[in-house]
């Protein structure tokens, strides 16, 4: 739930009643819908938790980048972020502690348009890593869960 004038804007996620996994999912004024892909059992009819996951980053990582570039007046054209999911097997996880667990690795590849110094370039890259989803990713999350029917 994301914080608005100290208001919780609450997310719903339910069945829609379309597909074994399809999802309908509702924010506010805007509604979405999420799936599996056909190959996990799925129809389709709308990007995986997984791609909304990747989309959340990637549009926070854009936007983060855009305010700062404004901010300080660098001729910033556009932003693209382009980012893959996949588990990893632990052997190539140093220091994991499950031999048969996998890991999460998101990359995400970014390109600045317009005509940049290479500071400048530089320091949108550190931006980046500074993007409020970026940062959730990457701290320790508590995830409290009630049922409430």
């Amino acid at each position: 739930m994301e914080s608005t004038n100290n208001k919780l804007l609450e997310t719903t996620v339910q069945e829609s009643k379309k597909g074994k996994f399809t999802q309908e999912i509702i924010i506010g004024e805007h509604h979405l819908i999420a799936d599996e892909p056909t190959s996990f059992g799925g129809n389709d009819l709308g990007p995986s938790p997984y791609d909304f996951l990747l989309a959340a980053l990637g549009s926070c990582t854009s936007m983060t980048i855009r305010m700062y570039a404004e901010n300080k007046k660098f001729p910033l054209e556009q932003v693209i972020v382009k980012l893959t999911h996949e588990k990893t097997h632990v052997e190539d996880c140093v220091g994991c502690e499950k031999a048969s667990a996998k890991i999460d690795r998101i990359t995400r590849r970014i390109e600045l348009r317009g005509k940049l110094t290479e500071e400048q370039r530089s320091r949108l890259l550190e931006i980046a890593n500074m993007c409020p989803v970026h940062r959730t990713l990457t701290s320790k999350i508590l995830i409290n869960t009630e049922l409430i029917g």
